[in-house]
């Protein structure tokens, strides 16, 4: 089946958790049921290696394994953005398996390294996107202080589809499109609770964490967004904040370990998250999430 891309990157990319066993290793398998429920529901993109993913806690082979698995799941029923990065050496590694596993595109991810110049970064991208063989690019975007200027170099690089904008940075957003080739698509990389603000400077689509949980709240949030009901998609997201707000505690440390709880609550044990990320939630934490489940009935039933 040949999927519309563009319409893809501009709905919901949901970023996939990545399950371990018992012994800690990767358990790929045990993510089928949670894609299943998330294409059920509409999600337009799925995301395999992205930090939901706990992308920077796994090897580059675990990351290998990853994206082969989480594609033949996928089964060409969605197309698949997979994410690459770390060392040059590690994501170009990770680019050519991607490519191999039939991901539709590459999210590449800004690199953490301390010593990271802009045209550097712009050089990674070029070496990453050939060893691909020219898959499209998503870039994802943390750091908004590389300037307008060094933005809009990364955007002119061929294949480069859209950027995934992960900075609360709005106004720089709307400089960034305004400087930016108009066919370039840009998603707001901050979840749902941002997704207004960044739609109302010309984002379009978000990323997600929720559909692992609560994919059909994604959905309706998307649709809501979509045409212009920024009433109803408030109160949408008013109705998920607290489970947004349970993931940012920690400086963000529980972000993962919000959703792998939740997830366990709803009978999908996809084992503790690695650490640095926290595990597991606090008595308090685990409480919030526990009614945040009950409230909106998305508790596993006994």
């Amino acid at each position: 089946m040949k999927h519309d891309l563009n319409k893809a990157l501009s709905g919901i990319s949901g970023i996939l958790v990545t399950p371990y066993c018992k012994k800690g290793d990767i358990a790929p398998a045990k993510l089928a049921p949670i894609i299943d429920r998330a294409l059920k529901a509409g999600v337009h993109l799925p995301v395999v290696n992205g930090n939901t993913g706990e992308f920077y806690a796994l090897t580059t082979d675990e990351a290998c394994t990853m994206v082969r698995d989480v594609a033949a799941m996928v089964n060409n029923r969605a197309p698949l953005l997979a994410g690459v990065g770390r060392s040059i050496r590690d994501a170009c590694k990770l680019a050519e398996v991607s490519a191999e596993a039939g991901a539709s595109a590459l999210m590449i991810h800004q690199p953490p390294d301390p010593f990271v110049s802009p045209r550097g970064l712009i050089e990674y991208v070029k070496i990453v996107a050939r060893a691909s063989g020219n898959l499209p690019i998503m870039l994802y975007l943390r750091n908004d202080a590389i300037g307008t200027d060094s933005i809009k170099a990364l955007c002119d690089i061929e294949g480069v589809k859209g950027v995934k904008w992960a900075s609360p940075n709005a106004p720089m957003l709307a400089a960034s499109i305004a400087a930016c080739n108009p066919e370039i698509i840009w998603v707001g990389g901050l979840a749902e609770v941002w997704a207004p603000t960044f739609y109302a400077v010309g984002a379009r689509g978000f990323t997600s964490g929720l559909i692992n949980v609560w994919p059909e709240r994604s959905v309706a949030i998307y649709g809501a967004l979509s045409i212009g009901d920024y009433a109803k998609a408030g109160k949408l997201i008013n109705g998920m904040r607290k489970f947004e707000e349970i993931r940012a505690e920690e400086q963000n440390g529980t972000n993962v370990t919000g959703v792998k709880a939740a997830l366990l609550a709803q009978g999908f044990d996809c084992g503790p998250t690695r650490p640095p990320s926290a595990w597991p939630l606090t008595l308090q934490q685990n409480n919030q999430l526990d009614q945040f489940l009950r409230d909106n009935k998305i508790l596993k039933k006994s």
